[in-house]
Formats: structure tokens, C-alpha cells, sequence
């Protein structure tokens, strides 16, 4: 590995494979971004019609959406 390299890696922060609820979640968000959505109302509204529920169950919204990205970044 050459010392460069290291920056090259998208995983290099991770602490543990991603669950399946973390992978639905960051291809559901990456879908909404290829669809040209950029704002976090948009967000709330495409992750929401595309019937991924928060971990409780729950509709998105702007703010649980702050919530869970932040306990995931934790």
C-alpha cells in the first residue's frame, strides 16, 4: 500500500460491517441523490415514499432524520 493510498479507501473510519438497515438506508439515500434531490426536505420526502421507516417504526421526518444520522455517526 502505498502512503497515498490510505485516502483512496471509503471505509476506512468504519468500526464494523454496515447492518442491513444501514445498507437500506445509504441506498435509499444515494437513490434520492441520483434522483437530484439535495435538500433535506426532499430527503424526508423521497425516504418516505420509498417506505423505508425509521428503526421505531415511524415516518420520517426532518427531525428524527437529524437524530438517526447523528446516533449512526456516533
Amino acid at each position: 500500500m502505498q502512503p497515498t493510498d490510505r485516502y483512496l479507501d471509503p471505509h476506512q473510519a468504519r468500526q464494523r460491517p454496515p447492518t442491513p438497515y444501514e445498507d437500506l438506508l445509504g441506498d435509499a439515500i444515494e437513490r434520492a441523490f441520483a434522483a437530484g434531490v439535495h435538500d433535506l426536505a426532499g430527503l424526508v420526502e423521497h425516504l418516505n415514499r420509498s417506505h423505508l421507516a425509521t428503526p421505531s417504526g415511524q415516518a420520517w421526518t426532518e427531525e428524527n432524520y437529524r437524530a438517526e444520522i447523528a446516533r449512526l455517526a456516533a
